[in-house]
């Protein structure tokens, strides 16, 4: 039984240690002698300046429809207004609002929906879970962790920057 615990730890700790070294794009570092590494054309860089009312905005794709989003960090997920789902096909019927939310203007409730794709500027992101708000309890749309968890930002010197 000690033998088989012993080995279970030197596995796991074998698994821990290659996840250090493995990179984010999922490949081990390369060797001091290796050939230099060829850029990855796929990269996209998108740079949002701040609005004047402070926000971040920026328009999206979604599902080859295009949306104004302002991004909020503290957002669990995409927040769309019903007017706006509705130009997307996007209907859900009173008994769909089963989703109690929390939001800046108070508890409410929302529609669970699943997006095929948001798109800004050549970073897309497949497969999205969103929420449909009634538009008197949301006033604008809002793209929240469920996308942003997806790609990589930062905010840099008043902008901010999304990577994939």
């Amino acid at each position: 039984m000690g033998q088989i615990v012993a080995v279970a730890l030197v596995l796991l700790l074998a698994g821990v240690l290659a996840v250090k070294f493995v990179d984010q794009n999922g490949r081990a570092p390369a060797a001091t002698m290796a050939a230099p590494a060829q850029e990855n054309t796929n990269f996209r860089s998108v740079k949002l300046n701040r609005a004047d009312n402070g926000h971040f905005e920026v328009e999206a794709r979604v599902d080859g429809r295009r949306l104004e989003f302002i991004v909020d960090t503290g957002a669990s997920h995409i927040a769309l207004r019903e007017s706006d789902a509705a130009r997307l096909g996007i209907r859900p019927v009173p008994r769909d609002y089963t989703v109690k939310v929390n939001t800046a203007n108070g508890v409410g409730r929302a529609a669970r929906v699943e997006l095929r794709s948001v798109e800004i500027r050549g970073i897309v992101v497949l497969v999205l879970l969103a929420f449909v708000h009634p538009d008197e309890a949301l006033s604008v749309n809002l793209l929240g962790m469920s996308f942003l968890s997806r790609v990589r930002w930062t905010h840099e010197r008043g902008k901010l920057v999304l990577e994939q």
